[in-house]
């Protein structure tokens, strides 16, 4: 009996995946055929509430990419991969608490905020290096124009998704 309960809530989940990977992917279906450009695709990805690393999001377009790759990806295969994901709950958002310690090691002064030029400095010569374009973004997010800083804290805090409201 439980196996049925699992199987009916599963196909429920399912279904419901499905739904929101077709909404998310039409909107960039600019030809109305059921493909999309593959520069668009970590754009869909993340409207559902997935972060993956820009190697995570290469594995993944290389799953959903044709043979011989057109520059485009079609929805029948773009379907099944996302729906595993979504399930397997892959490129969860990193929960607050961690992103708040990274900052603070940053910080080693405690000040609770990091200026401007700090920030571009970490973001660009450490680990994986943000572009100019995501650079931007998370500037335009994140630095408070009167003190050209950080105050971390906040931003965590504005950044983090809600694992309720997601899906």
């Amino acid at each position: 009996m439980a196996d049925n309960k699992e199987r009916e809530h599963s196909e429920i989940e399912v279904a419901e995946f499905h739904k929101k990977i077709k909404e998310a992917f039409e909107v960039f279906d600019h030809e109305l055929n059921n493909t999309v450009d593959v520069r668009e695709i970590g754009t869909i990805v993340r409207s559902l509430g997935c972060c993956p690393s820009e190697g995570e999001l290469h594995h993944l377009i290389a799953e959903v990419e044709e043979e011989e790759p057109t520059g485009y990806i079609r929805f029948e295969k773009f379907l099944p991969v996302m729906t595993n994901v979504l399930l397997e709950r892959r490129y969860r958002p990193i929960p607050e608490d961690i992103l708040l310690r990274a900052f603070e090691v940053l910080d080693p002064l405690k000040r609770g905020f990091l200026s401007k030029e700090e920030l571009i400095k970490y973001m660009t010569e450490e680990g994986e290096p943000f572009s100019q374009e995501e650079m931007e973004e998370m500037l335009s997010a994140a630095i408070d124009p009167e003190s050209n800083t950080i105050h971390y804290k906040d931003y965590v805090t504005m950044m983090v998704i809600d694992e309720n409201e997601t899906l």
